[in-house]
């Protein structure tokens, strides 16, 4: 081991994220549709977002999974809930707190190797993202940052929507970058909810606000979040999916149809679903299972839905930009369903009673 190395041997060329807006895909997307195998399971994925965002009484809710935004998949994402094309997000802690949160305090992913030599990394604090390099000092001025907001809260319980709301609210003042997800979902009232809240960097954040503060501190209640899930399933008239990955946004967000029916209202499934995975279905996972199969279940709709077998940094730009360029999102307006949740007295559409 060379006992000489320092970060900055290692954090030299920052990740850039792809800008769905200079690159127009329609073309090749459709000439896809021609084609056979994954490609045109691609471009019909593709289509049906593209028909969720023309639906005019479709909710579309982003599910995010694995490590999207250090790979530079976070400017798609921003572009989406800038544009109103998502309604809500359901995410891994990662995703939104690490890699979102983390850039926006200005820090930044850097391109690595997946041959590097771990232990030289480890002596440098550098932590490697499969080829992605980012710096475990900055890491903890993240976390140090979330205990700070949870420590200027009302000791209580909060669902995961109503902390990482406080801290887009806290980048409002703080952002130091143009393309924080956080802070245009709390600008536009977009809710994001990590299930799996301790799961990241937050539960650091929040190890230190509770260990400092034992007696009187802010708590998370996992099924708060989904109360709050389920009443925005309530709201709307229909609703579509588009997971990119799987596991427990996949599942927490599928689920909000069944919880209807657990609490006495009328369920209605999914009328829409796309997953981007490279998970296999043979051993029963598949991250939640395939969207045929989760109909069994009463979740999703088999009418329009589809599963792409590819990875996300690849399928995303390609689905997202198509999208984006046919424009069916130009006259979407925003559902701001983050005032909705924040409104304890919303009363339950008489569709649902």
């Amino acid at each position: 081991m060379n006992g000489n190395l320092k970060k900055s041997d290692f954090l030299k060329e920052p990740i850039e994220h792809i800008d769905i807006t200079k690159h127009d895909t329609r073309a090749l997307v459709e000439a896809m549709s021609k084609m056979s195998f994954s490609a045109r399971d691609l471009a019909r994925a593709s289509d049906i977002y593209d028909r969720m965002l023309a639906d005019k009484d479709c909710d579309v809710i982003l599910c995010l999974a694995g490590s999207l935004f250090s790979a530079g998949l976070k400017r798609v994402v921003f572009d989406l809930v800038n544009n109103n094309m998502v309604d809500a997000i359901v995410s891994t802690g990662a995703n939104i707190v690490d890699q979102d949160f983390f850039e926006s305090l200005g820090f930044k992913h850097y391109r690595g190797s997946k041959w590097a030599d771990d232990k030289e990394l480890r002596s440098v604090r550098v932590d490697r993202i499969y080829d992605t390099y980012i710096c475990e000092d900055q890491l903890g001025v993240s976390d140090d940052t979330i205990s700070r907001i949870c420590d200027t809260l009302k000791p209580q319980p909060y669902s995961s929507r109503e902390i990482l709301e406080e801290m887009g609210k806290y980048l409002v003042k703080n952002c130091k970058v143009k393309d924080s997800i956080l802070l245009a979902a709390y600008k536009k009232r977009v809710p994001i909810f990590v299930p799996a809240f301790s799961d990241c960097s937050a539960g650091f954040g929040l190890l230190h606000h509770q260990w400092h503060n034992p007696d009187a501190h802010a708590t998370i209640d996992s099924a708060r979040d989904f109360r709050e899930l389920v009443r925005l399933k309530m709201a709307g008239k229909e609703s579509g999916l588009v997971m990119i990955g799987g596991g427990v946004p996949k599942n927490f967000a599928q689920d909000a149809t069944v919880g209807l029916e657990m609490i006495g209202y009328q369920g209605k499934m999914h009328k829409y679903a796309v997953q981007v995975t490279v998970a296999d279905e043979r051993d029963g996972a598949l991250s939640g299972s395939t969207l045929r199969e989760a109909a069994s279940w009463g979740k999703v709709d088999t009418l329009w839905e589809q599963m792409v077998f590819c990875e996300a940094t690849i399928a995303v730009p390609l689905m997202a930009s198509y999208a984006y360029h046919k424009g069916s999102w130009k006259t979407r307006k925003g559902r701001k369903y983050s005032d909705l949740l924040n409104d304890v007295d919303a009363k339950v559409p008489a569709a649902l009673r």
